[in-house]
C-alpha cells in the first residue's frame, strides 16, 4: 500500500508508484478506487492551488466544527516543509505535530484528517503547493495558530531567508 504511517493516529503520508522512463515519469496523484481499497472515506469536493516563494510560511490554519476539512496536500514544483498539528481533544497525540518535506521531485503527499491544523514552509526559490479538501471554506469558522509557538514546539527549517507571514498568521493567540 502506498499509505505510510506517522507518528500521529489517522495521519498518513501518501507515496504513489511513480513509473519513469526516459520520456519522464507518470503517476496517479488520487486515485478514489485506491483509497477506498485502503478503508479511506474521503470525498474531496474543491482543490486549491497556491504559489509562493522561499521563506513564505503559511498557517497553521484550521476550520472549526462542521466546517472541519481533510486535506490531501502535495507540491507540484519546488518543496516545502510541511506541518499538521493534531488539534482532536479526545486524541492520544492531541497538540502533538509531524513535520516533512513535500517536494515536486519526492512526490509525496500528507493526508490530513479533520480535526487539525496545517501549514507549511517553503524551503526553494519558487513552490506550487496543491491540495484538495473535502469540504468548502467557511470564514467564520476560521482559526489559526502561531507557527511559533512555544507549546507546540515545532521545529521549522532555518532559511538564509526571513520569514514571510501574513499579517494574520502573525495576530493568532498564543495556545
Amino acid at each position: 500500500m502506498p499509505f505510510v504511517t506517522t507518528t500521529i493516529a489517522d495521519l498518513l503520508v501518501y507515496e504513489p508508484k511513480v513509473w519513469e522512463d526516459a520520456r519522464g515519469y507518470f503517476f496517479e496523484s488520487f486515485s478514489q478506487r485506491l483509497f477506498e481499497e485502503a478503508g479511506l472515506d474521503y470525498r474531496f469536493i474543491q482543490d486549491n492551488e497556491a504559489r509562493s516563494t522561499q521563506g513564505v510560511l503559511r498557517g497553521l490554519h484550521f476550520q472549526r466544527g462542521e466546517a472541519a476539512q481533510a486535506k490531501l496536500v502535495r507540491v507540484t514544483t519546488g518543496a516545502v516543509f510541511d506541518v499538521a498539528v493534531d488539534l482532536r481533544p479526545d486524541s492520544a497525540t492531541y497538540r502533538q505535530w509531524y513535520g516533512l518535506e513535500l517536494s515536486a521531485d519526492n512526490k509525496k503527499q500528507l493526508l490530513i484528517p479533520r480535526g487539525f491544523a496545517h501549514g507549511y514552509l517553503v524551503l526553494s526559490d519558487v513552490a506550487v503547493f496543491s491540495y484538495k479538501c473535502d469540504n468548502f471554506y467557511a470564514p467564520s469558522e476560521e482559526g489559526g495558530l502561531r507557527y511559533d509557538d512555544p507549546a507546540l514546539g515545532i521545529n521549522w527549517p532555518v532559511l538564509n531567508v526571513p520569514y514571510q507571514l501574513s499579517g494574520k498568521d502573525t495576530a493568532w493567540e498564543l495556545l
